[in-house]
């Protein structure tokens, strides 16, 4: 514990975060931007590998992240004596919103409206039995693997090799984009059928993880950390390296359900090696806290940092090949650690952070003074 928190948590968060930017800095830097990235397309061993390190493994850990906060704050709530979910459904309300204005102004593959809706069913599964929880995590799988299972076999047999052309790949003007991505919301979102029952239960998960003490510097919390250690990676890594240069027919099982493996294997190892280290943070751990303390805050600044950065309204630093496309997310990362350390350093919360906390307070009764 460090002041109060769990040392890795924050961590695990900020790792989680600049990950995800690892995985969207591909679609940043293809020309045509969402468009031209889901147009296809051959890709080199080098973008290929690159790809392989971070798609659908951070944003899976982000997923289990934000199910141990879910429960975090129900215990927390218990502990009260408060009403459950209560006033978490309002925070859903607030997320949903938060993730449509995203998706609308700044980016095609916003996840926030999906873990809002998730979030609304989990609240009211967190609390339940063990046997509860395990049923609904086994049949959201089952359901995930059926319909990937379907698709990638069609994927196969067609030879298509995922998504083709349609969509207007233009970046020149952000109004365009923001006009395209209202007019084919039906295309960009329709990620749900895989992200909804993955996060439940990739949620449900990390719920019954932070039950079991997975992020404690104790003898049960190490021997977790081993366990999902061993075998999320030395199961998933070598599953996901297949998948990955399979061939772009292998992508829907490459990313929702090899990467989640390795995504376990990332929590338990960055736990274990987070709680070994001195309690005094060097840089670039007081950097990953800082993004993991300030997540939203960083999540909407590295896509709007990448738009411009990218986009041909903006800087226009797309197309120029995997080692700018990976010099750009190094040079965002480094921008949000330090930015990040910085404005906490002054502040109490990130600056989305303090909006959303007003948001979410305003309309709450003010205890009465006596």
């Amino acid at each position: 514990m460090v002041g109060g928190r769990v040392a890795a948590l924050d961590v695990l968060r900020g790792v989680a975060i600049l990950g995800t930017l690892g995985t969207n800095i591909w679609i940043f830097t293809t020309p045509g931007g969402a468009a031209g990235f889901l147009s296809g397309g051959g890709s080199g061993f080098a973008e290929t590998f690159l790809r392989f390190l971070s798609n659908g493994k951070f944003l899976a850990l982000l997923s289990i992240m934000f199910g141990i906060g879910l429960a975090m704050q129900h215990a927390s709530a218990v502990r009260r004596g408060e009403r459950w979910p209560g006033w978490y459904l309002w925070r859903s309300a607030l997320l949903l919103l938060e993730g449509l204005i995203h998706y609308v102004l700044i980016f095609e593959f916003d996840v926030l409206m999906f873990y809002a809706l998730v979030s609304v069913l989990v609240a009211y599964l967190v609390g339940r039995g063990d046997k509860v929880i395990r049923g609904w995590m086994i049949g959201q799988a089952v359901l995930l693997v059926s319909i990937i299972g379907l698709l990638t076999w069609a994927l196969l047999a067609s030879k298509a090799g995922g998504p083709s052309g349609g969509l207007p790949a233009d970046t020149s003007s952000w109004f365009a984009q923001v006009q395209a991505r209202l007019d084919y919301a039906g295309v960009y979102r329709v990620e749900a059928i895989f992200a909804i029952p993955l996060s439940t239960v990739l949620f449900l998960a990390g719920a019954r993880l932070l039950r079991a003490g997975a992020l404690e510097d104790s003898d049960r919390g190490k021997r977790i950390q081993r366990g999902l250690t061993v075998w999320g990676l030395g199961l998933g890594v070598p599953l996901n390296a297949v998948t990955s240069f399979a061939g772009t027919e292998w992508f829907l099982v490459d990313r929702y359900l090899c990467a989640p493996v390795v995504a376990f294997g990332l929590l338990g190892l960055i736990t274990m090696v987070v709680n070994r280290m001195r309690a005094e943070a060097g840089v670039v751990r007081r950097g990953l806290t800082s993004v993991g303390r300030a997540a939203l805050t960083c999540y909407v600044g590295q896509n709007v940092i990448a738009s411009i950065l990218c986009y041909d309204w903006g800087f226009g630093l797309n197309g120029h090949g995997p080692a700018v496309s990976a010099a750009l997310w190094l040079v965002i990362s480094v921008l949000l650690m330090a930015g990040a350390a910085w404005w906490l350093r002054r502040h109490e919360r990130g600056p989305v952070e303090a909006l959303w906390q007003w948001a979410y307070r305003a309309p709450q009764p003010r205890p009465a003074l006596r």
